[in-house]
């Protein structure tokens, strides 16, 4: 694909690597403009409209793949959060990203520019809260969760009707129980395949979330392999990749699907398990205005640093996107 004939590079940008519970997060740290915006939201539609050449370059192959999730760090637009951030996949941006969030912890702390302690991250559908422990271990205190509908039903072709419930944790989910393949990481490429199709019917029918908004990730819940787990989840991102960790969003777009059908209550621990056997461990509290908030807790595990270069003659240096 050749690049846009404005599309400007730098010649390098510095990226710290890490992954939460087997799922990657690339932090950019320098070499990309900043976006401009009082908010986060304007930050990231800044992004979309000016550096989209950027999240290709940094995310995608040669230099990334489709499971790396990116993270922007931008100065915060509350005087009292670290951080603001932006995250990106190799097909779009996302409203927030658990995994991906305590990457971000994982690697301030890497820096030297965070220690054990709160961590505010301002994201574009909020800010969210991190507890950073002496063991390493991150706590995402993550935006207010809610179900939004229960047992939608979707024709999908070549598998039938498929019964899920909507919700909201950070981003917009479809979570079902409903597989013809079982949820093991044999049947990755499968189960990408089903949820793709799931995908595709949902936005053939028309079904939203709140205020039109489009659903763009599809969960199965299946049962766990492991005996500490509760569920264990296969996860299709806004990508059209799988998420290798038990996803945090999707993990606290559950929590509130369960709570509103009454099976966990204020409190209840609740470990979902992911494709690649990797844990997260949930909870939900409320806030003043009694909405439901997720807790996600989870481990990163910086990978490398690395300097990303743009050589001008390079045909690729803006990236291949994922087909």
């Amino acid at each position: 694909m050749a690049e846009e004939p404005t599309a400007t590079f730098p010649a390098k940008i510095h990226v710290v690597d890490s992954h939460t519970e087997g799922e990657p997060t690339r932090v950019v740290l320098d070499g990309w403009p900043q976006p401009r915006g009082a908010t986060m939201a304007e930050r990231s539609d800044d992004m979309r409209t000016h550096f989209d050449h950027l999240r290709r370059a940094v995310v995608c192959e040669p230099r990334g793949n489709d499971a790396i999730v990116g993270a922007l760090l931008t100065p915060p637009v509350n005087p009292d959060s670290t951080t603001g951030v932006i995250f990106f996949n190799n097909g779009t941006y996302l409203g927030m990203c658990g995994h991906g969030a305590i990457g971000v912890v994982r690697t301030l702390q890497h820096l030297g520019r965070v220690q054990p302690g709160t961590i505010r991250l301002d994201t574009p559908v909020g800010t969210v809260s991190a507890e950073l422990s002496v063991d390493g271990s991150v706590t995402i205190e993550n935006v207010p969760s809610f179900c939004h509908a229960r047992n939608v039903e979707v024709q999908v072709p070549g598998i039938g009707l498929v019964v899920g419930d909507v919700a909201w944790g950070g981003n917009w989910f479809f979570i079902t129980h409903s597989t013809p393949i079982p949820v093991v990481a044999s049947n990755a490429k499968e189960l990408t395949r089903v949820t793709q199709a799931i995908q595709d019917a949902i936005n053939a029918a028309g079904i939203t979330g709140a205020n039109g908004e489009p659903i763009d990730h599809i969960e199965i819940s299946a049962a766990p392999t492991r005996a500490d787990a509760d569920c264990r989840n296969f996860v299709l991102c806004s990508g059209g990749e799988y998420d290798r960790s038990p996803c945090g969003t999707g993990t606290s777009a559950k929590l509130a699907v369960l709570y509103a059908k009454g099976e966990i209550t204020l409190g209840t621990r609740w470990r979902q398990e992911s494709i690649s056997g990797s844990l997260f461990t949930g909870w939900l509290t409320t806030n003043e205005r009694g909405e439901l908030i997720p807790h996600i807790r989870g481990t990163a595990y910086v990978t490398a640093e690395a300097t990303l270069l743009f050589d001008p003659t390079d045909p690729f240096r803006g990236g291949i996107p994922s087909a």
